[in-house]
């Protein structure tokens, strides 16, 4: 019982429903379109899945799967 009630004082984070992303971002030709934009918004706004997922209109699991997948390819050098 304690642990819902503790769950519900949390404090949410209110997702900006405008996020202006660089177009340097996108200049990484190594990551697709939306790897790119997760890997930001995680990175340099440190949203969580869920607000990216929430923001994108996308599932946290697929969230999830794009940010690991373009972490991968960065730390691979970006090398195919």
């Amino acid at each position: 019982m304690d642990s819902k009630i503790s769950r519900d004082k949390k404090k949410k984070r209110k997702v900006d429903s405008k996020i202006n992303i660089p177009l340097y971002v996108l200049q990484d030709r190594s990551l697709s379109f939306m790897e790119s934009v997760v890997f930001y918004m995680k990175d340099e706004f440190e949203m969580t899945y869920h607000e990216i997922a929430v923001a994108l209109n996308r599932d946290d699991r697929t969230i999830w799967t794009v940010y690991n997948r373009a972490r991968k390819k960065k730390s691979d050098g970006g090398e195919k």
